[in-house]
């Protein structure tokens, strides 16, 4: 649940700092900026670069949808299969997506919008498709627990060299990483404790060689350095303005990061990452100016360098799109 309080002052902080990231511009090439043009695909709340399909992003729907996952090319934006998962209940509230080095998708049935009044959560499991194609597979489902009590959480994390889960709570105060156990077990729940403190945060992804945790919120981006599995030294990280910052993920050679929204026709955003693209690297995170940049044209001007800057029209029109949305939410 947002505070419309908490997301005013935070438009304003991002006015006041500026500062933008350089944005890649669309084009014919994978792995670019795009739009998800799916009218089925109206709440994308979590992004998953392919391995096995160069250029192939997976998301879903945060609710009230089903049990699917979507296969969208980022050269076009167009969907080239949908998953129905098959052997899970009927998920409540699908919030992240990873995938893992054992080549499955792990889906985070993990959101709790009223803090807590779930006393466990779900992850889906199933093997990434090697032929994309709309298809129903069979997912194996694990009950999840945290070790502390139940919370509301967005981000759901796979390690890229371990397979091991983690999970970033969100809290307007302030949340906590938490960590699965070695190996899930489907003969009972599966208990995450508690391993560092973390902002507010919508989204995670490691970084290709797993040696940077990116976690995003609404109006900013932290990287962390990743060792032993617990959480280094910080630092902001630039990213694009949105209107509903949802989702995060590095692109498979670790060249980039992709930052998606919610919405109609909502568009994934290419931020380049300094000295990635060495095939598994991108253990540096993009620029560490902690501004945000318009992801749209005309949404801001240049400096002559390829970055932008925030305009205080654009900065407005954010308040007022998350101001309808958070009214919108509590009445739901």
């Amino acid at each position: 649940m947002r505070s419309l309080l908490t997301v005013s002052a935070a438009a304003t902080l991002l006015f006041l700092t500026g500062a933008a990231p350089a944005v890649a511009d669309d084009g014919d090439e994978a792995d670019r900026t795009f739009t998800i043009e799916d009218s089925r695909i109206t709440e994308s709340s979590g992004l998953a670069a392919s391995r096995a399909h160069p250029g192939i992003y997976w998301t879903h729907n945060d609710s009230e949808d089903g049990p699917y996952v979507y296969a969208v090319d980022s050269r076009t934006g167009k969907t080239v299969a949908r998953i129905t998962m098959q052997g899970v209940g009927a998920p409540r509230d699908v919030e992240a997506i990873s995938l893992g080095p054992d080549g499955n998708l792990y889906v985070g049935d993990i959101g709790d919008n009223l803090d807590g009044s779930w006393d466990h959560v779900w992850i889906y499991r199933f093997p990434e498709p090697k032929r994309l194609a709309d298809a129903t597979v069979r997912a194996t489902q694990f009950d999840v627990k945290y070790a502390d009590g139940a919370r509301n959480a967005e981000a759901l994390m796979v390690h890229p060299k371990t397979g091991r889960v983690y999970i970033a709570s969100k809290n307007e105060d302030g949340g906590g990483l938490y960590e699965g156990p070695a190996k899930l077990s489907t003969g009972g729940a599966n208990v995450f404790r508690r391993v560092g403190e973390v902002p507010w945060v919508t989204d995670g992804a490691f970084s290709p060689d797993g040696r940077e945790l990116v976690l995003r919120s609404y109006f900013s981006t932290r990287a962390y350095a990743f060792e032993g599995g617990r959480l280094g030294e910080d630092h902001a990280v630039s990213v694009p303005l949105q209107g509903q910052s949802e989702s995060v993920t590095y692109t498979a050679d670790g060249s980039a990061m992709m930052f998606g929204s919610e919405g109609e026709q909502s568009e994934v955003v290419r931020v380049d990452v300094e000295g990635g693209g060495s095939g598994g690297g991108g253990s540096k995170a993009p620029s560490r100016d902690g501004g945000a940049s318009s992801s749209g044209a005309g949404g801001g001007g240049t400096d002559g360098t390829g970055k932008g800057t925030v305009t205080g029209g654009a900065v407005v029109l954010a308040v007022i799109a998350l101001a309808v949305f958070g009214f919108r939410r509590r009445r739901g």
